[in-house]
């Protein structure tokens, strides 16, 4: 943990108008998301140009497609936020912190997500009927294990819990990042308040956490994307609403608040408490090292009004 967890703080040398319209919270989240929306609209007409995600390709060339428009746009408008805005080194991107964080974020997405399934198969919720080993697995690691791992966690830990943490402190980070996280799922097949306050507790808030006491996006990312493969890829669960292909043929049985319903086991109890406990010994180990961030007025020793 490094000893000042905020990575950017406004130049002394910044002039009024730049403090708001340039360095302040708000101003960097809204240039992220300007930048981002023009990125991708400009990725999505060269690639729709090119014919990539339409229809005749092979699952592999259209999956190819789907991933640059979620990590160019992404990664492109967090390089640059960084870089010409803040101007620091990605240190949350250090390279370094790839075979060591991100392998450990890995193993922990798939001891996790398996965890979930054990749980639900001793309940008798969770059923396998068969095995498909020709499943065609690239197009989906592809597209919910690395495209999705790498753009949310760019836009909701790496932008939106970052920078509001800076402002408002670790609390109200937490808090917004989740919420957002779980609302960004509500539009989802099968969907419903539920599964969107689920995963904005199980997920918004661990990632959240984990990011917060390691300092790195690597294992954030390295942990949903294998939570995202094991899930469909391996154990056949939709994916956040989406059907999934598997290795394993599976099926789910029992009320929807234990199997997850048609939305998949993220919906379910059982993995809202795995990753609430696991969130819960995040929380500990943050307080415990006293890492948590006051508001930014706090910091300042500006009282309360």
């Amino acid at each position: 943990m490094p000893a000042n967890p905020i990575a950017f703080t406004t130049p002394a040398t910044a002039t009024p108008w730049q403090r708001w319209m340039v360095f302040s919270p708000p101003a960097r989240i809204v240039f992220f998301a300007a930048l981002m929306f023009v990125l991708y609209k400009l990725s999505y007409a060269a690639v729709t140009g090119m014919g990539i995600v339409g229809p005749g390709v092979t699952p592999l060339i259209r999956s190819l497609g789907i991933l640059a428009l979620s990590l160019l746009p992404a990664v492109l408008s967090y390089v640059v936020l960084v870089k010409a805005i803040e101007r620091r080194p990605l240190d949350e991107f250090a390279a370094r912190d790839l075979p060591t964080l991100g392998v450990a974020g890995l193993v922990a997405g798939a001891v996790l997500f398996s965890t979930v399934v054990f749980v639900l198969w001793l309940a008798d919720s969770y059923h396998v009927t068969g095995t498909n080993p020709d499943v065609n697995w690239l197009p989906a690691v592809l597209i919910v294990g690395v495209g999705a791992g790498v753009a949310e966690e760019i836009m909701t830990r790496g932008v939106l819990f970052r920078i509001v943490e800076e402002g408002l402190g670790t609390w109200w980070a937490l808090a917004i990042s989740a919420l957002f996280f779980g609302a960004a799922h509500i539009f989802n097949p099968g969907a419903t308040l539920w599964s969107s306050l689920a995963i904005a507790i199980e997920a918004g808030v661990l990632l959240a956490l984990i990011y917060h006491v390691t300092r790195s996006l690597w294992p954030c990312i390295g942990l949903h994307a294998a939570w995202n493969v094991m899930q469909g890829t391996v154990y056949g669960i939709p994916v956040s609403g989406t059907a999934a292909h598997g290795w394993l043929v599976s099926n789910r049985t029992g009320p929807d608040w234990l199997s997850g319903g048609v939305f998949g086991a993220e919906a379910s109890v059982v993995a809202l408490a795995v990753c609430s406990a696991c969130s819960a010994v995040l929380l500990v180990i943050a307080v415990r090292r006293n890492s948590i961030v006051p508001p930014a007025w706090r910091r300042r020793g500006i009282p309360a009004t």
